[in-house]
């Protein structure tokens, strides 16, 4: 795992100043790479190149970046694993004179090869693993940018008045000369809409996130050039271009024609990828571990990685004291049956709230999935004893996991059959009614399935109530359960929500099923812009990488051949996950009702955080700092403060953006 920065500058600069820029801007993600730095740059024409190494494969300098091919015609730095790169170097030896060639087995030294064999193009589409790449051509005179085809490794660009630039994180584009872009009010309403900023958006104008599968061309005439539209893909401009070289929309029509409604046939296939994913993504030249909270996706994951190895797996969970907010314990009866050597530490709330003042400079842009918390001390703890852990991040967007999945299909189907009128008097009785949950029994027993009458009673009522406002299909009802601001056009002064896969009018016609198209929407824009980055970030800010086996896209184009009775089946995700799993684990240790990886935000609201929330609210400042409308806000954490409503989410994403911003402010 790295970090890679470069840029196409306007002006001609020296070699020296080409390098001093590159430096700074690498410096700047040192925490992605503690072990080397390195830099490339040309003053004819100029361009410049600069990498951050984590050593995980090939230790030696013969790994180092940026790195030149042997023909000379490319030079790369890259973020992230290419597991399949011992195959491929095997590709090559049957089919070019590349056997015996080799200066060290670094996967950087085999992609170069792959690039003068086959093109970039095709040796992306044959890459198994994440990344982030930057590659110079040389006879071509342009730069190409690719991200993985899911979205685990991050990748910004943009331009500023000194030209065009791209980083790993936006840290390190701010390190740039000329760069003064505007916070985006655009984009802004998309986060207080998401909790996170959605690609291709960034927080700042004229700077983007190259989306997941997709590869940009930038010729010397595009450094100038500010596109007057979102660069998006497929899409062109004057002197770059972007296209998908993989869309998972066309792995989920092609899935769908070709689904295994044989059981055993698509258990077996998914076990058996599933490990060769695992097998590939254990190989590493430092020591190596796994996340494991107890639940279904990081049991499997662990159970499959210590069914492959000859020693315990290293596996790390955190807990905390406040009940309801604590799997450790499961975590730790998981361990024992599977017999892995595992390390848990149980973190107090002071511990947890001394993480909040790094969280602006970790993620570089607002960010407001409140689990960010836990997830940088788990990646901390791991650290400790390991420099690269697997993680069992999306089996919910592949394999059907989240409630929304199974409660919003079935309270849908009862409350469409009111006209529009009556479903939003029932929304302002659930959220009126929330506090005395006996007086609105006989409407909630109604449209609730049996699970849920219980489940979702108190603060639930008011979330499911505002959900269902407003709403007209299941997809709109989908966009509503997504959304914790339900009109930020109304707190962000100037603002005006762009459109996206969420907002949008979508249409899949493959997709008949309302699971099948929240699957989607979600492995689209919430994997990567949440889940991924979130994770990313806090490992990263520790030099730990992490790698996600549920993401080898054979393993997702499997998920998406598999029937959605596979899946989801009485009112219950991840069936066929739990099929395997229950080879490895007994169903007592696993089965119970699924628990986010949280924390109990709401109280520290009102008790130890009170006092820092109170000054980034305050009315004045607000008003001064001239992003937001102070009334919306200061209703909602009066509310939160008297224990009327609980709110903590939606103020979370006003905090997070209000430290984030003094942070910028410190630097300017």
């Amino acid at each position: 795992m790295c970090g890679i920065v470069g840029f196409l500058p306007i002006a001609d600069l020296s070699s020296e100043a080409l390098s001093n820029v590159t430096g700074a801007m690498a410096d700047s993600l040192s925490h992605r790479g503690p072990d080397s730095s390195g830099e490339w740059v040309s003053t004819d024409p100029c361009v410049a190149l600069g990498h951050r190494r984590l050593s995980v494969l090939e230790l030696s300098h013969a790994g180092d970046q940026p790195m030149r091919s042997v023909c000379g015609r490319y030079v790369v730095c890259f973020n992230g694993e290419i597991y399949n790169h011992l195959n491929l170097r095997d590709q090559l030896a049957a089919n070019t004179s590349q056997s015996g060639s080799w200066r060290g087995h670094s996967d950087t030294e085999t992609l170069l090869a792959c690039f003068e064999a086959w093109g970039v193009e095709e040796s992306l589409k044959r890459l198994v693993g994440m990344f982030a790449i930057a590659v110079w051509d040389w006879q071509e005179k342009r730069l190409l940018l690719a991200r993985d085809r899911l979205g685990e490794k991050p990748l910004y660009y943009g331009w500023c008045e000194g030209g065009f630039f791209f980083g790993s994180e936006l840290k390190a584009l701010r390190q740039f000369p000329g760069f003064s872009n505007a916070i985006s009010r655009d984009a802004l309403t998309l986060y207080f809409r998401y909790s996170y900023v959605p690609a291709p958006y960034s927080i700042y104008e004229d700077i983007y996130k190259l989306e997941p599968g997709c590869m940009m061309t930038i010729s010397l005439s595009a450094t100038s050039t500010c596109p007057e539209s979102v660069p998006h893909a497929p899409g062109s401009g004057d002197g770059w271009a972007i296209k998908k070289y993989w869309d998972l929309h066309d792995k989920v029509t092609t899935g769908q024609a070709s689904a295994i409604h044989d059981e055993k046939v698509g258990l077996s296939a998914l076990e058996s990828t599933l490990k060769e994913s695992i097998q590939l993504q254990s190989i590493a030249d430092v020591p190596l571990g796994a996340f494991l909270s107890g639940g279904v996706d990081s049991s499997l994951i662990v159970a499959l990685m210590q069914s492959l190895a000859s020693q315990p797996v290293k596996t790390f969970t955190i807990g905390f004291d406040e009940d309801g907010y604590n799997e450790a314990n499961y975590a730790k009866a998981v361990a024992k049956h599977l017999r892995t050597e595992h390390t848990e530490l149980y973190v107090s709330a002071t511990q947890a709230m001394d993480v909040i003042p790094q969280l602006p400079e970790l993620y570089d842009e607002p960010f407001a999935d409140s689990s960010q918390i836990p997830t940088f001390l788990v990646a901390q703890m791991a650290r400790d004893h390991v420099t690269v852990a697997l993680s069992g991040d999306a089996g919910d967007e592949l394999f059907g996991g989240y409630n929304r999945y199974f409660w919003g299909p079935k309270i849908w189907e009862k409350a469409s059959l009111l006209p529009s009128g009556l479903r939003r008097k029932l929304g302002a009785l659930l959220i009126s009614s929330s506090g005395s949950a006996e007086a609105s029994q006989s409407v909630i027993k109604l449209f609730l399935p049996d699970k849920l009458r219980n489940a979702l009673l108190g603060e639930k009522l008011q979330k499911l109530g505002r959900r269902l406002e407003n709403v007209e299909n299941i997809d709109e009802f989908y966009h509503s359960l997504v959304s914790e601001w339900s009109a930020p056009e109304e707190i962000v002064l100037d603002g005006k929500e762009p459109l996206n896969i969420l907002n949008a009018r979508f249409e899949c016609s493959e997709l008949h099923e309302a699971e099948d198209r929240m699957m989607y929407k979600d492995a689209m824009t919430y994997l990567p812009d949440d889940i991924l980055c979130k994770v990313d970030r806090a490992a990263m800010a520790v030099s730990l990488e992490t790698r996600v086996p549920f993401l080898d896209h054979r393993v997702a184009e499997l998920a998406w051949r598999l029937p959605l009775e596979m899946k989801i089946r009485n009112g219950q995700g991840k069936w066929a996950l739990r099929q395997i799993l229950n080879k490895y684990v007994p169903k007592e240790l696993i089965e119970r009702p699924k628990q986010g990886f949280g924390i109990p935000l709401g109280q520290w609201l009102r008790g130890p955080l009170r006092e820092w929330a109170e000054n980034l609210l305050d009315s004045d400042r607000l008003t001064r700092e001239g992003y937001l409308r102070s009334e919306p806000i200061r209703q909602k954490w009066v509310e939160h403060l008297s224990g009327k409503r609980n709110w903590e989410h939606s103020l979370w994403s006003v905090l997070m953006f209000q430290s984030w911003l003094e942070k910028q402010q410190e630097t300017i």
